[in-house]
């Protein structure tokens, strides 16, 4: 028995179970999520509720899985890719990766900046994306990670003002439950770009090496501080309460981001394609609008939001650069480390973020880069996950935890929805 599994089981209250999957699954909901979500319910009104039932559970099994190789392996997504599959893969994964993630940080930089100079109008947006960012960096790279993990989540629960959105207008709630548990579907072009791009927003490949990373590194940062130096090596070791543990915090994780998805289709849906908005490409668009439809009260709570999300956001898109590239050159890697344990780290994390920043000052087209971004994401996607099922079946890589029937059934058919909806997507251009 390892000397985990001999330390006495302590109960934990609801917040406290919450860790890495609750933050990731929250991060989901990115000003750029936002913008999409907003975008679905501007055009089709309430037609794509019925997602949210669906992404769920595709969201918890994929995540759960890399959540698990981070556990088991005791080493991020990139470090299982590199020690048993070819070299090749990596390279294609980090070159398609890595543009992508630097244009979604780049468009999450210019909704805060956006929606911080709609409300300060005084203030240039790009002073506001100027001040985030040097905030950003300077938790990022001074905050202990056991300050950084509680930053992250107590800035999830801004995502609520979302829930609250919706209840300040005139709902209709038969029509509400209709549009949730029975799908809608029109064959049109852009229907299934919207589909499309929600799949590609819920299911983002950098989420999956952020979650790996983050359950190794929280696993450690426990062990550290629950056992004797002379334990902790064998502290890290997996019990199957773990597992259970971790399953609790992703699926809460998975759940709470579907759920924010939903109620802004559902606020952007019953508010804006009803007073016949229907082309939003940009938060703030989707801010400006329901302020004179909506009232005050609910534009100032989306915007918040908005400002909120990104917060929480970029340091997970960032942090999965730096995990990726820290863990390809065999550089020390983790937040738990301090500056100067993990230089390299750390400078990638904080150039990663700046070089988001300045893809602002080339003024490049939002909507552009937003469909690139699905584009490298939807590609690298289904190759991904393809892998993930590969490793999480294998014995000599997991163990004795290797998938279950049920994560098999819902990650192959994420494969299949995902590798359609990159068909898709290149159809629909």
């Amino acid at each position: 028995m390892s000397a985990i599994e001999k330390e006495p089981v302590k109960k934990k209250n609801f917040w406290a179970s919450l860790g890495p999957g609750f933050v990731t699954g929250a991060s989901d909901d990115d000003p750029s999520g936002i913008a999409t979500y907003s975008q679905a319910g501007a055009s089709f009104g309430l037609a794509t509720l019925w997602t949210a039932l669906i992404t769920f559970p595709l969201m918890a099994a994929i995540q759960g899985m890399c959540a698990r190789i981070g556990m088991v392996t005791s080493s991020g997504l990139t470090t299982t890719l590199k020690t048993h599959y070819p070299r090749w893969i990596l390279y294609v994964m980090l070159l398609f990766s890595f543009p992508a993630i630097a244009l979604n940080i780049g468009s999450d930089i210019a909704g805060m900046g956006a929606v911080g100079n709609m409300l300060l109008p005084a203030v240039p947006s790009i002073v506001f994306s100027a001040v985030f960012v040097v905030l950003l960096i300077i938790c990022l790279v001074f905050f202990p990670y056991r300050k950084i993990a509680d930053i992250l989540k107590w800035l999830c629960l801004v995502l609520m003002v979302y829930a609250i959105v919706p209840f300040l207008i005139k709902q209709n709630g038969l029509e509400i439950l209709k549009a949730t548990f029975i799908p809608h579907i029109t064959w049109s072009k852009e229907y299934i770009s919207v589909l499309v791009a929600i799949l590609g927003t819920t299911i983002s490949p950098y989420l999956f090496f952020w979650q790996a990373s983050m359950e190794k590194e929280d696993k450690e940062e426990k062990s550290h501080l629950n056992t004797s130096p002379l334990k902790r090596k064998k502290a890290v070791i997996v019990n199957k309460q773990d597992i259970t543990d971790m399953k609790f915090d992703v699926n809460i994780g998975m759940f709470f981001s579907n759920v924010v998805m939903f109620f802004i289709i559902l606020t952007t849906g019953s508010v804006l394609f009803k007073a016949g908005v229907r082309n939003i490409t940009s938060v703030t668009e989707a801010a400006s609008a329901l302020k004179p439809l909506a009232g005050n009260a609910a534009f100032l709570l989306f915007a918040i939001g908005i400002i909120g999300t990104g917060f929480l956001a970029i340091p997970v898109l960032a942090g999965s650069i730096s995990y990726m590239l820290a863990e390809t050159f065999g550089w020390e890697e983790g937040l738990n480390k301090k500056w100067n344990e993990a230089k390299g780290f750390y400078m990638i994390l904080a150039v990663s973020i700046i070089i988001g920043f300045g893809i602002n000052l080339l003024d490049i087209n939002p909507i552009k880069a937003l469909i690139f971004t699905a584009i490298a994401y939807g590609v690298t996607a289904p190759v991904l996950i393809a892998i993930i099922l590969h490793i999480c079946n294998n014995k000599k890589i997991m163990g004795n935890f290797t998938n279950a029937p049920l994560s098999n059934i819902l990650g192959f058919l994420t494969l299949i929805l995902m590798t359609v909806a990159v068909v898709a997507l290149f159809v629909t251009m």
